[in-house]
């Protein structure tokens, strides 16, 4: 919340230990898949070049890039249909993620 007595804070760099830290992010639902929530929280919270580094820690530690969510898509499924996550999208094909052979059928 910003305000008089709380200033906006905008381009704050990100630490290593604040961007690893979506690494233990845990979805409400057990049903869930652990490694999609990590990944759509990462996206929601980082900017661009903060969600590059997470994706290295991610598939450091063997995570699934392309693990589905609860309605069989990807995380890339999810993010190359909104307008502004180029970045985002070409970050995860470059580490290795897919799209799911019907997404955008």
């Amino acid at each position: 919340m910003s305000g008089p007595d709380k200033p906006k804070v905008i381009g704050e760099e990100w630490s290593d230990e604040r961007v690893r830290s979506f690494l233990d992010i845990r979805p409400w639902d057990s049903a869930e898949n652990a490694d999609f929530n990590a990944l759509l929280k990462a996206y929601q919270a980082m900017r661009a070049e903060d969600f590059e580094r997470f994706i290295g820690f991610f598939v450091a530690e063997g995570r699934d890039l392309n693990a589905a969510g609860p309605d069989g898509e990807t995380i890339l499924d999810l993010i190359a249909r909104h307008r502004r996550s180029a970045d985002y999208a070409r970050a995860l094909e470059k580490a290795g993620a897919n799209k799911t052979a019907t997404a955008g059928d």
